[in-house]
């Protein structure tokens, strides 16, 4: 009689430590996951003031001319445009005119600098239209960088990345997005420009416009 309570003693000695290693290696949530450190986290931005705006000195952005219909991957976004906060409807401001889009974020060293160039290819003759794509939520710094560089280009902000999930363009930047005139995309350039002259070539090459 006495073997029993010494034999429940150790089972339930042994129920015990196999509680105690379950808690000890159960999953915690969420919390744990790693996240990627390269780059920021950024909360959307306080409104943007007209100071800001006017101190960035930016291009407005091109508008839709009348009639002019929508077409390709980036019909339906609309995104406010950086030197006013105006809404703009891509496709359409872009039908009909061959454009090269650059996706960029504040915080992006070859971002920076590559948008003096595409600054440079801009005012040549012939060139085609550039717009800047900012795509990070902070509307804010992007405007603070763009006066810092001196860059006026017209540029619309992206917060949530619109531009770059119609593209089908990689999660990194800077990535320079040419489209035809009809709305069709002819190239993802998934790298920074090297210069002016690269930009130029660039161009030609998928878009057929010299400058």
């Amino acid at each position: 009689m006495r073997s029993f309570p010494v034999a429940w003693r150790w089972t339930l000695a042994a129920l015990i430590v196999i509680v105690a290693l379950a808690v000890a290696i159960w999953p915690r949530g969420t919390r744990d996951t790693p996240r990627d450190t390269a780059r920021p986290t950024s909360a959307p931005s306080a409104a943007v003031s007209q100071d800001m705006r006017a101190a960035a000195a930016l291009a407005d952005c091109p508008q839709a001319a009348p009639g002019a219909v929508a077409r390709g991957p980036l019909a339906g976004i609309t995104l406010n445009c950086l030197a006013n906060g105006r809404p703009v409807e891509l496709a359409a401001a872009l039908a009909g005119r061959p454009a090269l889009l650059n996706l960029w974020t504040y915080w992006c060293p070859p971002c920076a600098e590559e948008l003096p160039a595409l600054q440079r290819y801009a005012a040549r003759p012939g060139a085609v239209a550039v717009l800047t794509v900012h795509s990070d939520p902070d509307e804010a710094k992007a405007l603070a960088r763009l006066t810092d560089l001196g860059v006026r280009l017209p540029g619309v902000q992206d917060a949530r990345a619109e531009v770059r999930n119609a593209a089908g363009a990689p999660a990194v930047q800077p990535v320079s997005v040419l489209v035809r005139a009809d709305g069709s995309i002819a190239k993802v350039v998934v790298r920074p420009f090297r210069d002016t002259d690269d930009i130029a070539a660039t161009v030609a090459a998928e878009l057929g416009v010299a400058a």
